[in-house]
């Protein structure tokens, strides 16, 4: 297997993804209409940011390289690990977020 070197940036890309609970049903029944779309829940407690490398030749193909219980926490590792994008390697980049 050879080893393609280069700027880790061309290699991946970052993004967040918010990773929620089921809050339960989709739908509040009531006597005068068939249906109705409840208010958007809240966001709480049962929610997860997830700090994905998404590599670039197959989009399918994402990486897991931190997990954030809130959206600031998500937020500031994104900006330090996207510095660390632009200036690793592939190879360091993998090996000290993909592994």
């Amino acid at each position: 297997m050879t080893r393609i070197i280069g700027q880790a940036a061309d290699f991946f890309r970052l993004r967040l993804t918010l990773i929620e609970a089921p809050t339960g049903l989709d739908f509040e029944w009531h006597d005068d209409i068939l249906y109705r779309k409840p208010p958007p829940p809240e966001l709480g407690a049962d929610e997860e940011w997830l700090l994905e490398a998404v590599e670039m030749d197959n989009e399918d193909v994402v990486h897991v390289a931190g997990r954030y219980a809130t959206r600031e926490e998500a937020l500031a590792a994104l900006e330090r690990v996207q510095e660390d994008l632009d200036e690793m390697t592939r190879s360091t980049f993998e090996e000290r977020y993909l592994r």
